[in-house]
């Protein structure tokens, strides 16, 4: 019997390799859109489609970013100046695309843009905290989507949205874990509406993985602005300690970060080339083994391992 069920798991895992070598045919003709292109993942992954041939439609924050990007890429990449929280800049940005693809449609839609910053304990952030990086990571990604899904539809192409381990298990405080968990929520939702267009949307889902947003004086500066501004009973009730502890602790999380971004660019570039992709991708050892695994554990199970190194305040019940 148990011979039986090892041949049955092999062969399902044989099938599922053989899918997933297949590739799209004439990628060189097919447009992919990416956003938040001027460093990190949405950076290498417009350079590492380009090196495939796809034609990159790259949209960045910055001109800075956008003619680094360009000076580092082929003539077949075009940049745009897109920001993702003003919706006018993304109407004129869909009308580029639109321009640029003409009958073809896009092929694909990678939503990378995202911020983390502010993040702290919940109760040291205002609702323009939370807005900030939901405005960002969530109201965004949606209203890009929205504006050149009927282009991914002509296409029957991809929607890829960046999401995290933070949108399986909420590790702090501020508006990223609530953006990703909503980032889950749309593409399930979208997912489901697009499967009679013939659009596939699927969820990249990284775990730690050293990007600007890692940076140690900007995790200083974040923590100390949000503590300097917390009413003095606030802070009485967290102690000084408690801030020195909180960075420390963040510092020590940050240095097991991967550098290898690859392992996330590598998992959108399949989601986008391949014949039959994944719904969703986990990305990194710890979203494999630690975080992802955690989400299907009891609760009381994972509040216990997610707060076993929290620093502890000066008043306590």
């Amino acid at each position: 019997m148990w011979l039986y069920l090892a041949a049955l798991l092999g062969l399902y895992f044989l099938r599922r390799w053989y899918r997933e070598r297949q590739i799209v045919e004439n990628l060189p003709e097919k447009y992919v859109l990416i956003t938040g292109c001027d460093s990190g993942f949405g950076n290498l992954l417009a350079r590492q489609l380009d090196a495939r041939g796809l034609r990159v439609l790259a949209a960045c924050l910055t001109p800075l970013g956008a003619e680094q990007l360009r000076k580092a890429t082929s003539e077949r990449l075009q940049t745009v100046i897109l920001d993702v929280t003003r919706t006018d800049s993304i109407a004129a940005a869909t009308a580029w695309v639109k321009a640029q693809v003409g009958d073809r449609g896009l092929w694909g839609l990678v939503n990378n843009a995202g911020i983390a910053i502010p993040a702290a304990p919940n109760e040291w952030l205002t609702k323009d905290d939370f807005v900030k990086v939901l405005d960002v990571n969530l109201i965004g990604l949606i209203e890009v989507t929205l504006g050149v899904l009927p282009l991914v539809k002509r296409a029957r192409g991809r929607v890829v949205s960046v999401s995290s381990v933070m949108g399986r298990v909420s590790f702090f405080g501020g508006g990223y874990c609530l953006s990703k968990y909503g980032v889950e929520a749309f593409s399930d939702s979208l997912r489901r509406e697009m499967l009679p267009f013939g659009v596939k949307v699927c969820m990249v889902e990284p775990g730690y993985f050293l990007t600007a947003v890692t940076n140690p004086q900007l995790i200083t500066e974040n923590f100390t602005h949000l503590w300097e501004r917390l009413p003095e009973e606030t802070k009485a009730s967290y102690g000084e300690s408690y801030l020195q502890s909180f960075i420390k602790a963040t510092y020590e999380m940050q240095k097991s970060c991967s550098p290898n971004l690859s392992l996330v660019t590598d998992c959108m570039e399949h989601a986008l080339t391949a014949r039959h992709p994944r719904t969703r991708y986990s990305a990194g050892w710890d979203a494999k083994l630690v975080f992802i695994p955690l989400s299907y554990l009891p609760t009381a199970f994972a509040d216990l391992v997610l707060t076993w190194s929290y620093p502890l305040p000066a008043q306590k019940v």
